[in-house]
């Protein structure tokens, strides 16, 4: 029989913690809620505790008692709502739920634990009692990492699905965190990435989801390994000098019997009305950001992975969803909030609260919002009426990019208009540019086969793609496989197609990702001003009928300049006049028609001197050659 703990000195739950988890601002729930092995009374066990405050009982059951429910009984604490108990002779590895009897319409059912620290392995669904015991050796990284992720610093995020980047030798199977550790690690410092963003680890019932629809909120996901595994891949990345950043979904979660959903008999975690508690488009149930226990709930789960994990980004999936009450709901559908508006107040006081105590909690950390719209402030400190995010996905650049460079070249000068439009609102946010995964699945092609053209345009739109992108201000985001220009859509059951890279196009595009990050890294212009419009300039935004653009990238502490000039055509322009803001010679550092990129190996011989010419309204210009369907990138030194 479950024992009560009856004392503060014996229970994991204080009075502050009861407090703080009511009143929405407990930071650290997973200390205390969950399943916890210690010892008590001088005996080892286990002590357990959930939150159901409409349940008449809660029991454990687990293999340790045959699944019977009512047999290990937990015991309510006060009018908490939680419901708390110690079983001796538990212990790590044990297979557990609790089994939930409803004071409502006799309603009965076994739970994961929402507070699990493992899981089993789906389409098994029992919690596992774990420890989060582990010897980190990452100080140094901790330590520093904030230079890392600064708005200032050269930030390149690989956005990989773990379990199909690669699998193992001669098995269909993905990795485990621990052999994908050296690996990943190499790979990362090979291509100079400088941040890997994992789409969602945290255990998930459905394999194709990609994780996000979750289960855990603090397990991650038993396919590749423990907790503990986890770590030490996060502990030797931070060693090699990777961040890593988490996907995270507090958007919604799945409807599956065992998890959050009608957790006690009612709408514990969720909206009852569906036209606020159910995602049509995903089938999911929607967070009750209203609810302060909720809050407490998420808020935990986010700092878990930072305090846990050593998180050192957090990227907030689907933000627009939670920020508009019709989101992807027709008229009739949708609630007004108490002013008749659609904004949804509650999930904008809960995202602000989540930022400042991401950032409160774990400094140098950074966050990240997949918000869709132009909702305003998204990456503006609370303080001034933002949401508080250090970073924000510029989703408007990512589909106007993609739907101009999947034109076909005659027809570009007429949408100019799709290049420039960026430079509008460019500043408005800390941005990042990603080409994510979001646009290589469901029938929207690979990013090589968006590309118009024969196989040779398109590899040359690809590389003019890519320089574009890392040539713009903001930080960079590519998901796996872009680097070698897979050919095929993304599939979550398959490996990438590294057998692509025995041929020189693709290897090609490998080396210009190798080189785009290393120019980006090493030139100070082109990432210390991401997030100022002092680091950039437009030299000509207007050349529709050639298709062209030209642009300076500045700052830095060696007043270095860079110049990108872009051919968005396969006719190459010769004796082309550029103006610039200095003579001097200007080194020609990329070109992504060079010949050991796949291309024509048309360029401007290393590099061009400055004529005093005026061109552009600027005392001196370069004449040069901008090849067909390419970038490049020349580096001056202004007086």
């Amino acid at each position: 029989m479950a024992q009560p703990l009856p004392g503060s000195s014996a229970t994991l739950l204080s009075s502050d913690d009861l407090h703080l988890f009511n009143e929405g601002t407990h930071l650290h729930l997973y200390r205390c809620l969950g399943a916890h092995p210690r010892a008590y009374a001088g005996v080892e066990g286990v002590s357990f505790g959930v939150w159901a405050p409409d349940a008449e009982e809660v029991s454990v059951v687990g293999d340790f008692n045959n699944w019977q429910p009512g047999k290990d009984r937990l015991s309510p604490r006060s009018n908490s709502g939680i419901w708390e108990g110690f079983i001796p002779g538990l212990k790590a590895g044990d297979r557990y739920k609790y089994q939930v009897n409803s004071r409502y319409n006799a309603y009965r059912v076994q739970k994961a634990d929402p507070f699990a620290f493992r899981a089993e392995m789906p389409p098994q669904s029992a919690s596992i009692v774990w420890d989060l015991d582990y010897e980190w050796t990452d100080a140094e990284w901790m330590a520093g990492r904030a230079r890392r992720n600064g708005l200032d610093a050269p930030i390149a995020i690989y956005e990989m699905h773990f379990g199909s980047w690669v699998h193992a030798e001669g098995e269909h199977r993905s990795l485990s965190y621990r052999e994908m550790a050296p690996r990943l690690a190499s790979y990362m410092l090979d291509m100079g990435f400088t941040h890997v963003e994992f789409l969602p680890l945290a255990e998930h019932p459905f394999y194709g989801s990609w994780g996000y629809q979750v289960s855990g909120y603090f397990a991650p996901t038993s396919r590749y390994g423990t907790p503990q595994d986890l770590m030490y891949l996060v502990d030797y990345l931070h060693q090699q000098g990777i961040g890593v950043i988490f996907d995270w979904v507090p958007s919604h979660f799945p409807r599956d019997e065992h998890g959050l959903g009608y957790f006690d008999g009612t709408h514990l975690y969720e909206h009852a009305d569906p036209r606020r508690g159910v995602h049509a488009d995903w089938d999911s149930f929607i967070f009750n950001y209203s609810r302060n226990e909720v809050q407490s709930f998420l808020l935990s789960s986010a700092i878990f992975l930072a305090d846990v994990f050593h998180a050192d980004g957090i990227r907030v999936d689907a933000v627009a969803s939670m920020l508009y009450r019709d989101y992807s709901r027709k008229e009739g559908e949708w609630i007004p909030n108490e002013h008749g508006g659609r904004e949804d107040l509650d999930a904008i006081a809960f995202l602000r609260k989540l930022n400042a105590a991401l950032f409160g909690f774990a400094p140098g950390i950074q966050t990240f919002a997949e918000e869709s719209t132009a909702w305003p402030m998204v990456s503006r400190p609370t303080y001034v009426g933002g949401l508080g995010f250090g970073l924000k996905w510029d989703m408007g650049w990512m589909h106007d990019t993609l739907e101009y460079m999947a034109r076909d070249s005659i027809y570009r000068k007429y949408h100019h208009g799709e290049l420039t439009f960026r430079g509008i609102y460019a500043f408005t946010e800390n941005f990042v540019l990603p080409l994510s995964h979001d646009e290589v699945v469901h029938g929207k092609r690979s990013l090589l086969e968006k590309m118009p053209g024969d196989d040779w345009q398109k590899f040359a739109n690809l590389r003019m793609l890519f320089a574009y992108q890392w040539a713009q201000p903001g930080k960079k985001l590519l998901f796996m496989g872009g680097e070698f220009a897979q050919r095929a859509e993304w599939n979550h059951d398959s490996q990438l197609q590294w057998d692509l890279l025995q041929y020189s196009p693709h290897q090609g595009i490998h080396q210009l990702i190798r080189d785009l990050n290393a120019v980006v890294r090493g030139v100070p212009a082109m990432h210390s001003h991401d997030c100022d419009p002092s680091g950039f300039e437009w030299i000509d935004a207007s050349d529709a009928d050639q298709s062209t653009l030209t642009f300076l990238r500045k700052g830095g502490p060696d007043e270095q300049v860079v110049l990108v000039a872009c051919n968005f055509t396969p006719a190459p322009r010769h004796n082309h006049r550029v103006g610039v803001p200095a003579g001097g010679f200007w080194e020609e550092i990329l070109n992504t028609d060079a010949s050991s990129y796949g291309g024509s190996g048309m360029g401007n011989l290393g590099g061009i001197h400055a004529s005093p010419v005026p061109g552009h309204g600027r005392m001196h210009s370069v004449v040069m050659t901008l090849p067909p369907l390419a970038v490049v990138f020349l580096k001056g030194n202004p007086a």
